[in-house]
């Protein structure tokens, strides 16, 4: 057996080697991290064991499970919750109750447990977590509504879970408990966290505003003293008589609190914060794949997986159609996410606590059940969706563009309709309180701030984004945000809108690609005149018929006259257009194709969709 030096070390590089791989391999961290747990646990090299560390593993596990929750609370800025609110609340209402009953009754049903044995397992997978789900959400870039909605599902998912299966433990343990005891310790449990994480993020606001640090150490000590209050919160709430599992309410509140106040420091807080929860989020779910014994997963036999089937492809599907219904998630996002949601360390540790005292009360089939029961479903649900989340979102094609437009006034929401509507991944930016109102009711994400301080930029995802629409009424703002755009973050395509049009010229001669207010309302009256059923057309873009242009890679097409593909192009599209070497031809028939040619392909929305994927099937949207 390693020595606890020896050991921690080597957690540590496994840890760092673990984010390298995801990295390199764009698979979510935490499916390397309970590989490599597997690997050198028990059932593995021996490396480390489950008394490893001795009666602090507990401990340990705890305060680590403290920092990422707080970490994750700390970054749900209430914006997020505005992108997509109908969603967010079913799916930590309704949502939290189909997963309780509905895996309880499964659990009943296949594997013929009692019905407190059946509710505690249930409790315990109404989580998913930050821990798990974070690590996606970073690998995978879906639309922020959709990102919004399961951070937030997993962050107060974990805080029910928890505190609900203490509740039904309690139960378990004490027979003559009825429900109105189960529920007046939920509510207990929960009043419990709430309050001592608001009292304490009220003292960490005061002392980081109020109180004088030394200047040349202030931003660190604005550090140490966050991380001292979600510590501060966790144990003190667990430390309450009759409130265990209250301290992760209370670092949750804490962080939601914290992350909302516009702290000084609050860029070096969450630096901080995000490297260190990377830190112990290798710790945890190393220590849980060390956990995982496969006596106890295969004790679970054949209904311990028609369990797990009926988690993965009947209660998420029902929970997120439920969640999603009426509202602007798309179908292949709610396929996604019907998909993809992996249980992490809270039923995982809480689990094993429990299992330990079910033994020590002489229950050990109840014990060996929750265990294997448990951990057979976090095991299959990292390693396959976990595993697939990008590629899945791939085939999917839910990974959008980021586009940007400065100026949420009528051109810029418009223009937001139509790239929403096209599955773009669309973030306006803006600081009029009633274009930014205007906005979030048609469901747009919002950034507030002015779109020529880079932060803000930066902020609304510009490092990550390929478009930027410079759409406001000020021509140099949307001057500067076009230059801005291209120097600072390499952005691929910007366009600017020219409020006058004798700023046209200017705005081309520094290289920004420009559209003129007044050349394109007369061009459109002209269309309409001249050509109204291509204007009727064209202002259906986006909800009936689609406009793309695609570069040829594939090599099925390359070398192939017009006419040789129409067996392969789908339905309801045609190619309008070939552009090559920045010439623009209408192909005839026996026009032949070369790799690099682009093709604006014309018709049906899924058609177009279609066809892009054949001309360029690597074309991810990212």
């Amino acid at each position: 057996m390693l020595g606890l030096d020896v050991l921690v070390v080597l957690i540590l590089a496994l840890g760092v080697i673990a984010q390298v791989l995801s990295s390199r391999f764009e698979v979510p961290s935490v499916l390397f991290l309970l590989i490599t747990g597997i690997i050198v646990g028990p059932e593995g090299l021996g490396l480390v064991a489950v008394d490893s560390f001795g009666e602090s593993r507990t401990t340990i596990i705890g305060l680590s499970v403290a920092i990422i929750m707080f970490e994750a609370a700390f970054h749900l800025k209430i914006e997020k919750f505005r992108e997509a609110p109908k969603t967010t609340f079913r799916l930590v209402t309704t949502g939290a109750v189909i997963a309780l009953v509905g895996t309880a009754i499964a659990v009943r049903v296949f594997l013929d447990a009692s019905w407190q044995v059946a509710f505690l397992i249930g409790a315990l997978l109404v989580a998913t977590g930050p821990t798990v789900i974070t690590p996606i959400l970073n690998t995978v870039r879906l639309r922020d509504r959709v990102g919004a909605a399961l951070e937030t599902e997993g962050v107060t998912n974990d805080v029910t879970a928890s505190i609900l299966a203490v509740a039904v433990f309690h139960f378990i343990i004490a027979p003559d408990t009825n429900i109105n005891t189960i529920f007046s310790s939920f509510i207990k449990r929960l009043g419990t966290g709430v309050l001592i994480g608001l009292v304490v993020a009220v003292l960490v606001w005061y002392l980081l505003e109020h109180v004088e640090f030394a200047s040349g150490d202030a931003s660190q000590e604005a550090r140490l003293l966050t991380l001292a209050g979600a510590l501060v919160a966790f144990t003190t709430a667990n430390a309450i008589p009759e409130a265990e599992e209250a301290g992760i309410a209370a670092a949750v509140t804490a962080g939601i609190i914290l992350g909302n106040v516009n702290l000084s420091y609050e860029e070096e807080i969450e630096a901080f914060k995000g490297d260190l929860s990377l830190i112990v989020l290798s710790f945890v779910f190393i220590v849980l794949g060390t956990l995982i014994q496969f006596d106890a997963l295969f004790s679970a036999g054949f209904g311990g997986l028609a369990v797990v089937v009926a988690v993965v492809a009947v209660i998420r599907p029902l929970i997120v159609l439920s969640a999603t219904y009426g509202t602007q998630i798309t179908k292949r996002e709610r396929i996604w996410m019907s998909a993809v949601a992996p249980r992490g360390i809270i039923p995982a540790s809480v689990a094993t606590l429990f299992a330990l005292e079910l033994r020590a009360h002489g229950m050990a089939d109840a014990a060996t059940l929750l265990a294997g029961t448990v951990f057979l479903v976090i095991l299959i649900t990292i390693v396959f969706q976990g595993g697939l989340a990008r590629h899945l979102a791939e085939y999917l094609n839910v990974i959008p563009m980021r586009a940007i437009i400065v100026g949420g006034g009528r051109v810029g929401r418009a223009l937001a309709e139509r790239l929403d509507d096209r599955g773009e991944n669309v973030v306006i930016i803006d600081n009029d309180n009633e274009s930014i109102e205007a906005a979030r009711a048609m469901g747009f994400t919002v950034q507030r701030g002015d779109a020529t301080d880079l932060e803000v930029l930066r902020d609304a995802g510009a490092e990550h984004a390929k478009i930027v629409a410079a759409a406001a009424g000020d021509d140099d703002v949307n001057l500067l945000v076009a230059q801005l755009a291209r120097t600072s973050f390499g952005i691929d395509t910007i366009i600017a809108r020219s409020n006058n049009r004798s700023n046209v010229d200017a705005f081309e001669e520094l290289g920004v690609r420009t559209i003129s207010t007044g050349l394109s309302v007369a061009w459109a009256m002209d269309n309409a005149i001249e050509r109204p059923a291509l204007s009727h057309w064209m202002n259906e873009l986006g909800r009936s018929g689609d406009v793309q242009e695609v570069e040829i890679t594939s090599d099925k097409l390359v070398g192939k006259q017009i006419q040789d593909i129409g067996d392969e192009l789908p339905n309801g599209c045609i190619i309008g257009l070939v552009s090559r070497d920045g010439d623009n031809v209408v192909p005839t028939s026996n026009f032949e194709l070369e790799k690099g040619d682009h093709l604006t392909i014309i018709g049906r929305k899924e058609a177009v969709r279609d066809a892009i994927s054949l001309c360029h099937p690597e074309r991810v949207r990212a």
